[in-house]
């Protein structure tokens, strides 16, 4: 009686590790997800977590709206759904670093756990007004780069820092990604064009050009193209139709802005 009580109590543990080992996969999985990880490798980070807690029974299934993770012969299935997606790649890293810690076997599955819920809470890395100065500061360089006149530094300094607080606050007022980047374009071309007819700005084009770019979606196309060439055709299709509808709201907001001009 006392060997089947313990056969017993051992088959439970054991199943809670495994429910929980399939809880940290997903965890890991939907933070990478969200903040502008390639499908690959949150299949990938998955399985190899799953792998360091000699569970090699595990399947993953990821496109750009879910995740759907089970473990073979343990009857244990998860689905997550994805609802909002952006850029955060320090989130990214720190997954990454953490994956890397657990196959080195420098942590347990608790740690793990709490470690990854630290991540998930985190809202922003830097602070709005430090992202709206490295947008503005970038727009600056970008202007140069696309030999812009010195002289029209400071409009695209101004353009791109207004373009990025305007995607901050837009981005609050409804969830809808591509309304936002279009009143941020427009509001990008308007300052664009006010500054050409007061005269601080010389060339109109370049200054829009450099101002633009924070907003362009450059993380979403370059995952479109890694994920379409390592054969995750759906995400691959899926994510080069928002990048797409993306640039289109871009596009559109400065055609709007130009149309005053």
């Amino acid at each position: 009686m006392n060997g089947f009580y313990k056969i017993n109590k051992t088959n439970e543990k054991n199943i809670n590790f495994i429910h929980e080992v399939a809880e940290v996969c997903v965890l890991a999985g939907k933070i990478l997800l969200e903040n502008g990880a390639e499908t690959f490798r949150v299949e990938d980070t998955m399985n190899r977590l799953a792998q360091s807690f000699s569970v090699h029974e595990a399947q993953s299934f990821v496109t750009p709206t879910g995740i759907v993770f089970a473990i073979e012969g343990r009857d244990v299935t998860q689905l997550v759904r994805i609802t909002r997606r952006g850029t955060n790649l320090r989130k990214v890293s720190e997954v990454n670093s953490l994956s890397r810690q657990v196959a080195e076997g420098g942590a347990q599955i608790e740690e793990i756990h709490r470690r990854l819920k630290h991540i998930d809470r985190i809202v922003n890395t830097y602070p709005e007004w430090l992202q709206i100065l490295a947008a503005a500061a970038a727009s600056s360089c970008f202007l140069i780069m696309f030999l812009g006149r010195w002289g029209d530094i400071l409009p695209a300094f101004i353009a791109g820092g207004a373009g990025q607080a305007g995607t901050i606050y837009f981005h609050r007022l409804t969830k809808v990604k591509f309304f936002s980047e279009f009143m941020s374009s427009i509001l990008v071309g308007l300052i664009a064009v006010l500054s050409v007819r007061i005269g601080m700005g010389l060339e109109l084009n370049k200054i829009i050009i450099g101002a633009v770019m924070p907003l362009v979606p450059g993380v979403p196309i370059t995952n479109a193209v890694r994920d379409v060439m390592a054969g995750d055709l759906v995400s691959g299709l899926s994510k080069s139709a928002e990048a797409g509808l993306t640039a289109f709201a871009i596009g559109i907001g400065i055609a709007f802005a130009l149309a005053l001009y």
